[in-house]
């Protein structure tokens, strides 16, 4: 807008009038119309848009001045501006202030400063075009140079075949070939040279395009604003400067350029996560950057991919998913495979080691076959270096009969007295001792075992750990079934027999019979030619224990016994408890290596950490080298007697070690309690113990070895028709889930030398659960074999009384009819069973319900007398009948 007002303005007039301007708007009258024939007139004004006219503005070249600012850019001539066209006009024009000049100003440089980084980006990209046409040029170039070598070789090859057909017909004489067949010949390659030239020149038409493009872009020129002059060179000098109509001076818009634009500014709210990540530059994700790989490579995927063979571990039994994912192979193949065998199964189906093994190997794969049972490879049994051994104590085991004076022989050597404690006077338990030699000063380890016959597995366990084995046979007694069994553990074992003859301080003792009986089973000792060594003892007097002791050693240092006492300890479980106070107990006999505390240890299905050592002295003791017996404190719970000890480096391989051998023992006893369906011999076996009865029995013992023989001796009393069925067998007091489990089976309790807690016993009580407390074991199996024979059906046996002829049948009334007989022989009694005989067939079996003696009723009749019969609900009786008179007894068996 014009200001009039603004002092300094200069003021243009006219002589002839005064200055004025006309007014811009038009003014008119338009008639409106309206429904139901109304009008109405109304002003319309139109304003005419205002036009400046292109006067002289004195600052314009004042404004041009910064141009030759920017030093890079060469000034180019600005045009003359035109004259205006308004001159006499009267327009009174006002001077730019010091803002617009200075916003125009710099304008004007951010259009240099544009201009020139556009002109540096068309710089670059000219660059890059140049490399990668010269980079077309160069393969055009080569595939050009492949092309004419092709042609050339297969121009070489027609014409040597040419040739070739040539000479084979001169050499067999069928002349020049035809004008026209050499004519043919002779335009084949020129034939082929033209077809190869279009498919040639396709690369080089399409790579021409682009330059061809842009060729053509400075056509575009006359497209630019009007007012701009285009000069020789469009990238050289600053930009023209167009003017407006009233002669202002703006910069021209940029053109636009081929480049790739830059990233838009985003427009939106202002949030939290927007400010925060204004900065961030938002990438190609990975999975959209394979798509993208695999889109454009979609035919190199279809390609067969490298066969990859595996070495795979297959277990006893491997799922098919498992086995799958081993072999790097679809579950699908798997099955398929399996399918063509003829199995179905499901991606979950478990199939066993050997199918696994052809389905792996029909794939290409190897396989490695594992058992469940490898967890126990190098746990026993590991070979020792001969440099590092060193010799260790003889273990001694102490065999034969019951009361042939075996713990009073060790209680001599000890100088203790451990059979005064033991209850009936029998040892019912194994026990492990040292005892120091006199004469070499060596320690000497002896294993006792009983000698009652309940016994043989703990006997069989001192066998199994011994190294020598001293046969104590009794000079007055002689050899004994369990001496036998001694000496067929002693064989069995392949250790050597020292025979100690005890007892011949009395009057009756034969030692020479004992020598002579021992030759029965081939014993053969060395007063009688043989290699056994024998030795007369006395217990009782410790008459020649020295002597003992001095072959023990002997018989030890033929044997050169040596092991690693630095090595991981192993050892045998003799006997196993479980202590109120202490807790699990073990009686350990360590065979190699040195058991310290601390030491992770594996016995069977249970393990543990070691937390005490104690000896057979009762004193504590940090660690136990090779033949010592201790007691071990520490097992998670009582192992089984006879299982071997091992020391595990970790709980890890503890752990994994008891889970399988859980798992082993749970699958066993399943396996005997439900009585699975195996061979036709089990079939008819349970077939034949279906109806057998059971008697329930839960029984606690202290010890291992004692429960193992109460259980062996209870099983031996089982028949078909009866049995002992042990709910629960256990090591330690009775608790009040014992009578839990008696109660809801109607069982009996048995305790071995062991006692009911007091709230065992009140439940015990107040259920009506009978609790027997036994402490030997004769007495024990005495009382079972009772009370199962008490189970055991009767036998129901006939005692024959006598024969009666009938003679003659009365009806009488009120009775019925009544047969006259005859006492052939023996007697007949009133109420006892009778057969009627007809024909010698018997046609009635009952009892006798009258017997008269004339008219009086008799208790009995004797033979030769005659007598009235009457039978209970029978009345077919004819003369000549004979009546047999017997007696059913009924007589209890027993086991």
């Amino acid at each position: 807008m014009v200001d009039t007002k603004t002092p300094g303005d200069k003021k243009l007039s006219v002589p002839s009038k005064t200055l004025s301007l006309k007014p811009r708007v038009e003014t008119g009258t338009v008639r409106q119309s309206f429904s139901h024939g109304r009008s109405k007139q109304v002003v319309v004004e139109k304003r005419g848009k205002r036009r400046i006219g292109d006067g002289p503005e004195p600052q314009a070249a004042e404004v041009a001045k910064p141009a030759p600012a920017a030093p890079a850019v060469a000034p180019r001539p600005v045009p003359k501006a035109a004259p205006p066209r308004n001159a006499g006009s009267g327009v009174v024009l006002r001077t730019l202030t010091e803002d617009e000049r200075s916003a125009r100003a710099s304008a004007l440089a951010d259009a240099k400063v544009r201009e020139v980084e556009e002109r540096r980006q068309a710089e670059e990209e000219a660059q890059r075009r140049a490399i990668r046409e010269s980079a077309e040029r160069v393969e055009r170039d080569a595939a050009e140079a492949r092309r004419k070598a092709e042609e050339e070789r297969h121009r070489h090859e027609e014409e040597a075949k040419r040739k070739a057909e040539t000479e084979a017909k001169k050499r067999f004489g069928e002349g020049e070939p035809s004008p026209s067949a050499a004519r043919a010949a002779t335009a084949a390659p020129a034939t082929s040279a033209p077809r190869s030239t279009p498919t040639t020149s396709r690369p080089a038409t399409t790579t021409a395009r682009p330059a061809t493009t842009t060729a053509q872009r400075p056509a575009g020129a006359p497209g630019r604003a009007p007012g701009v002059a285009a000069g020789p060179d469009e990238d050289d000098g600053p930009r023209q400067i167009r003017r407006g109509p009233g002669g202002a001076m703006r910069p021209v818009a940029a053109p636009k350029t081929t480049h790739k634009p830059g990233p838009q500014k985003e427009r939106g709210r202002l949030t939290l996560v927007t400010a925060l990540s204004a900065g961030d530059v938002r990438e190609r994700s990975i999975a959209s950057f394979r798509r993208r790989t695999q889109r454009l490579k979609g035919h190199v995927s279809n390609e067969p991919k490298e066969k990859l063979i595996r070495e795979v571990v297959i277990p006893e039994a491997i799922a098919i998913q498992e086995l799958a994912n081993r072999m790097s192979e679809r579950a699908v193949d798997v099955i398929r495979m399996l399918m063509k065998q003829g199995a179905m199964h499901k991606i979950t189906d478990v199939i066993d080691a050997d199918t696994a093994q052809l389905i792996a190997e029909e794939l290409g794969h190897t396989v490695k076959r594992v058992a469940a049972s490898d967890v126990e490879e190098g746990l026993f049994d590991a070979i020792d270096d001969s440099n590092d051994t060193e010799p260790r104590s003889p273990v001694v085991t102490v065999m034969g009969h019951v009361d042939h004076g075996k713990t009073s022989l060790l209680d001599a050597l000890r100088h203790a007295n451990v059979v005064s404690g033991e209850a009936g006077g029998i040892t019912q338990h194994i026990g492990a001792y040292q005892v120091l030699s006199p004469e070499s000063g060596k320690k000497i380890t002896f294993i006792d075992t009983p000698g009652h016959a309940a016994f043989t597995a703990m006997r069989a366990r001192g066998a199994k750990v011994t190294d020598i084995v001293v046969l104590v046979v009794a000079a007055d007694d002689g050899v004994m079934p369990q001496t036998v069994e001694a000496i067929n553990h002693a064989k069995a074992a392949r250790v050597p027999i020292i025979v100690a003859i005890n007892k011949i301080d009395k009057p009756d003792a034969k030692a020479e019979r004992v020598r002579t009986e021992l030759l029965q089973h081939e014993v053969q000792v060395e007063s009688f030619g043989g290699d056994v060594v024998d030795v007369e003892v006395s217990a009782k007097n410790k008459t020649n224990l020295d002597k003992l002791l001095e072959m023990i050693a002997l018989q030890a240092d033929i044997l050169d016994l040596k092991t690693n006492s630095e090595r991981p300890a192993e050892g045998t479980v003799i006997e196993a408890k479980l202590d109120r106070g202490r807790g699990p107990v073990a009686t350990v006999l360590v065979q190699r290596g040195t058991l310290r505390v601390g030491d992770i240890i594996v016995a069977g299905a249970e393990m543990g950490r070691v937390r005490a050592l104690i000896s057979d002295q009762g004193e504590t003791v940090q660690e136990a080298g090779p033949s010592v017996p201790v007691e071990v404190l520490g097992f998670n719970g009582p192992p089984e007697a006879g299982d071997r000890l091992a020391v595990v480096e970790n709980e890890a391989r503890a752990r994994q070690v008891t889970s399988y051998r859980a798992h082993q023992k749970r699958e066993n006893a399943a396996a005997s309690i439900s009585g699975m369906r195996g061979s036709l011999e089990q079939m008819m076996s349970q077939l034949k113990t279906a109806g057998r009865k059971e008697f329930p029995l839960i029984i606690k013992a202290d010890v291992q070895g004692s429960l193992e023989a109460i259980l062996g001796s209870l099983e031996k009393l089982g028949t078909d028709e009866v049995a002992a069925r042990i709910l629960h067998a256990g090591v330690g007091g009775i608790s009040e889930s014992d009578v839990t489990l008696a109660e809801g089976f109607n069982a009996a309790i048995i305790g071995f030398s062991v006692r009911a807690n007091k709230e065992a016993a009140a439940a015990a009580k107040r259920n009506g659960i009978e609790i027997r407390y036994y402490n030997i074991i004769y007495d024990l199996v005495d009382d079972v074999k009772k009370a199962m024979s008490g189970l055991l059906a009767p036998t129901l046996r006939e005692t024959m009384l006598g024969n009666a002829s009938i003679l003659e049948i009365f009806n009488i009334s009120k009775v019925g009819k009544v047969a006259g007989c005859r006492v052939t022989d023996g007697t007949v009694e009133r109420g006892a069973n009778v057969r009627l005989i007809r024909d010698n067939v018997v046609v009635h079996e009952g009892k006798l319900s009258t017997l008269k003696r004339f008219k009086d009723e008799v208790k009995e009749v004797q033979s030769g007398q005659e007598c009235g019969m009457a039978f209970e609900n029978y009345h077919d009786m004819r003369a000549g009948d004979v009546i047999e008179c017997y007696r059913v007894e009924t007589i209890q068996r027993s086991l």
